[in-house]
């Protein structure tokens, strides 16, 4: 089954994890994707700098179905982005802000998160149709301090901090009004791949998933 846009977006929501595949090759990806799913949060983000990333993003858009949120990141140009939908992406992410990237999501009705740093690139990028925007990099400009600040003049803008964020910062971006966090290697653990330990993997994203709900469950205190 192909998500909805809303379905889509109500997982992220509900899960407040995407988990970044940033692999060495296409193998490790896949293994990859595989642990995440083994570790019961359902989305996936195979970044297009993985090794025949669009056969990836098929394989396993083929193998897990409706059982994985599937999305593209690191898209740069329209071009890319419309490859990786046609491969099965059902949500697409940019490092970066390219407004005619979210013009082809939007016109394939899937959720767009583009990259901004500054209020004005976030403004833009949500001007434009953005979902939720991803905040990048988030760790070196402050973390959760830069979060909440950009939260206070822009409290409609739902945002998703990638870039620092690990265990110990997930709870805090979450308390920070983040919508949810986006984890690569903190999470996707190269050398444990390589070393085909995906149980690690697995047990690390679960972790994850507890740090999102200790944040949340501060929030409500």
């Amino acid at each position: 089954m192909a998500w909805t846009k809303e379905q889509a977006l109500t997982k992220i929501r509900e899960v407040g994890l995407i988990p970044i595949v940033r692999a060495p090759s296409s193998e490790d990806a896949l293994k990859a994707a595989e642990a995440i799913i083994a570790g019961e949060i359902g989305i996936a983000e195979i970044t297009m700098t993985v090794p025949n990333a669009l056969r990836v993003m098929e394989t396993v858009a083929a193998r897990y179905g409706d059982q994985v949120l599937l999305g593209a990141g690191t898209i740069l140009d329209p071009e890319s982005c419309r490859a990786a939908l046609l491969a099965g992406a059902e949500f697409i992410v940019t490092p970066s802000l390219n407004l005619r990237v979210i013009e082809v999501a939007r016109r394939y009705s899937k959720p767009i998160f583009p990259g901004a740093l500054t209020p004005t690139e976030v403004v833009t990028a949500w001007q434009a149709g953005a979902d939720m925007v991803k905040i990048f990099p988030a760790g070196p400009v402050g973390g959760p301090k830069y979060i909440r600040a950009l939260k206070g003049p822009l409290p409609h803008v739902e945002m998703v901090p990638t870039g620092g964020v690990n265990l110990e910062t997930t709870p805090e971006f979450i308390k920070a009004g983040a919508a949810a966090v986006a984890v690569g290697g903190e999470l996707v653990d190269v050398k444990a791949l390589r070393e085909g330990n995906l149980e690690q993997i697995t047990k690390t994203a679960k972790k994850f998933l507890e740090a999102i709900r200790a944040g949340r469950a501060a929030l409500r205190e």
